[in-house]
């Protein structure tokens, strides 16, 4: 059994690496200039992803609910070669802010070429304990924002022929213990944006959207999180942050990173019992 499956997995990364090698080619010159706007760019990924964009001398507008760390990275996305960095900061779980935010940017930039949503709200990492309010709370951040941010950046995507970059999760499509509420945002996300992709390109609209599958990353408040939980290793936000701008860039449908994401989505359908058995073992839970 454990030469089968050592083998299986050989095949899957294959599959995988064929799936990257044949991406199409990036052009670094093609986001100089690019008119951006980044949300939950305060730290983590967000943050990682406007520093590249800055090095790739693109036009910047980012968010997040914290103004003086949005100041700050500002700044330094301006060291850092960016044509131009703007902040504005912004709650997500609150209605009016989501366009607010993109308004800002369509202003300050005469429209966008990429809209990069990234954000999320706060949940804990923990059993579902019935708490249906903050379930229905934590999709206004992490789906309802999203939507409408979309919607309202649309007609200046249409005309850039722009892409949207949707950031979601491996908990998005394998459901994972101690992410509930989370997991029903990131479900939620994939099929909204898988179903806007399949209507857009039947339009023949000039908008892409891809859609990226995360795992487990290195920032600061995922490892805070499932410290002591889980065994998986994370991997480093700057990298997940440049796969995420290099598939928006070249108008891939998915990025699965890293590499086991893509695994197990396909494993959970070909063997479920075993995808239960190896989720539920990469957790130290001892009830």
């Amino acid at each position: 059994m454990a030469t089968f499956v050592k083998g299986l997995i050989g095949s899957i990364l294959v599959a995988y690496l064929a799936m990257k090698w044949t991406a199409p080619s990036f052009d670094p010159e093609s986001l100089k200039g690019a008119r951006v706007l980044v949300t939950g760019a305060s730290s983590g990924i967000g943050e990682q992803m406007a520093y590249h964009y800055a090095r790739f001398g693109a036009q910047i507008v980012i968010t997040a609910r914290r103004e003086k760390v949005l100041q700050q990275v500002t700044e330094k996305c301006l060291s850092l070669g960016a044509q131009k960095a703007l902040y504005i900061s912004g709650d997500m779980s609150n209605e009016s802010d989501p366009d607010k935010v993109v308004d800002f940017a369509l202003e300050k930039l005469g429209g966008l070429d990429y809209l990069v949503l990234n954000h999320i709200g706060v949940t804990r990492f923990a059993m579902w304990d019935g708490d249906v309010d903050h379930v229905r709370w934590l999709m206004k951040p992490n789906f309802f924002s999203y939507v409408q941010m979309a919607w309202r950046a649309l007609p200046s995507l249409e005309k850039s022929k722009g892409s949207m970059a949707i950031v979601s999760s491996m908990a998005g499509k394998l459901s994972n213990p101690f992410t509930a509420p989370y997991c029903a945002t990131k479900s939620a996300l994939n099929g909204f944006f898988g179903s806007l992709s399949h209507e857009l390109a039947m339009k023949k609209s000039n908008v892409s959207i891809s859609l990226i599958t995360l795992g487990l990353i290195d920032t600061e408040s995922a490892l805070k999180a499932v410290r002591g939980i889980i065994t998986t290793p994370a991997y480093p936000a700057s990298e997940a942050a440049l796969n995420i701008i290099i598939t928006g860039a070249t108008r891939q449908l998915e990025l699965y990173y890293p590499w086991y994401t893509y695994v197990m989505n396909l494993f959970k359908d070909w063997y479920p019992s075993l995808t239960r058995h190896l989720i539920q073992n990469a957790l130290n839970y001892d009830p």
